[in-house]
């Protein structure tokens, strides 16, 4: 199983809402699964984990950031990628803040464009009452140990 290191950004606004994109994946290996998720991806060769997590914040955000923020949890997790590959990750979450809450997709892969269908800026009583998927699955706890919430 391939090691696929990543950078996952737990990005918050001035109101402590915390930006989670929806996955709905329509075809392929992941097919019917639907989720929300932080926005961040694997490490580019030789990159390091600060330097992805400033490169996925402007691609997917459309934000750009000099530096990432504190790393407030690391975890090891194995999935399945759309095309069914398994990888065995090492996720880091950086905790970023940002002025205001709009982003844009400008900067999406072509992959990103066919599976992220919204994005929201959750409160933390909207996640802790969601019964839609959600990763990870700990996220409540982690803002709440981090002293954010």
């Amino acid at each position: 199983m391939r090691a696929r290191p990543s950078s996952r950004l737990l990005v918050l606004d001035p109101q402590d809402r915390l930006l989670l994109f929806k996955f709905v994946h329509l075809a392929g290996t992941l097919a019917g699964q639907q989720f929300w998720a932080t926005p961040g991806g694997g490490l580019d060769p030789g990159e390091s984990y600060e330097a992805a997590a400033c490169r996925e914040m402007f691609e997917e955000t459309g934000i750009r950031i000099d530096h990432p923020g504190p790393q407030i949890m690391q975890r090891a997790v194995t999935f399945t990628l759309v095309d069914g590959e398994q990888v065995s990750s090492d996720e880091r979450y950086f905790l970023i803040r940002v002025a205001h809450d709009g982003v844009s997709s400008t900067h999406w892969t072509e992959l990103e464009r066919a599976a992220i269908t919204a994005q929201r800026w959750w409160r933390r009583e909207e996640l802790a009452a969601t019964s839609d998927r959600v990763f990870p699955e700990d996220i409540t706890d982690m803002l709440r140990r981090a002293g954010v919430w």
